[in-house]
């Protein structure tokens, strides 16, 4: 390891770290930028212990492709829940739903989590214990086994191939 890759182990965490602080001191005199500096190398250095190791993303175009699904499905999402709101031509059926994962990798699982809640409609409410199961609150589901089935052919495989496989 350099000495370099042992000073900022985080070079763009320090990077981001020295433009926070210098944008909250509205200043780049020459004590400001030493301080922002000191803080941009020591806070990383100092925290690192506490981090869980980096995920290697192991096919980046799938990860583009997934964002791009996302992105979609969430604009959709949104379409489709102010429809349901804007015109009330039957009443939604709200209910919970037990996702159970097949993913096990704990970063994975936050990020099929977060997802499912970004897309309007649907919010993760719980992970067991074992993490076995996401609990899934819906806004309005006909049909449990083709929410299951969506879910994991739009989120949790994909996500499992970029992060797991």
């Amino acid at each position: 390891m350099s000495m370099f890759a042992r000073v900022v182990p985080t070079p763009t965490l320090s990077l981001v770290l020295l433009t926070v602080w210098l944008l909250m001191v509205r200043s780049i005199s020459p004590g400001q930028l030493l301080l922002g500096a000191l803080l941009a190398v020591g806070i990383p250095l100092l925290t690192h212990g506490f981090w869980e190791p980096l995920p290697r993303v192991k096919h980046p175009l799938k990860l583009v492709r997934f964002v791009l699904v996302v992105l979609w499905d969430i604009i959709k999402a949104n379409v489709e829940v102010s429809l349901l709101i804007l015109t009330p031509r039957r009443e939604p059926h709200p209910g919970f739903v037990e996702y159970p994962l097949e993913v096990k990798d704990r970063l994975t699982i936050t990020l099929l989590a977060n997802t499912i809640t970004m897309t309007p409609g649907t919010v993760s409410t719980s992970l067991r214990m074992d993490n076995s199961s996401l609990l899934i609150h819906v806004l309005d589901m006909d049909d449990e086994q083709a929410l299951i089935r969506e879910i994991r052919d739009h989120y949790e495989r994909p996500l499992k191939e970029i992060f797991e496989c």
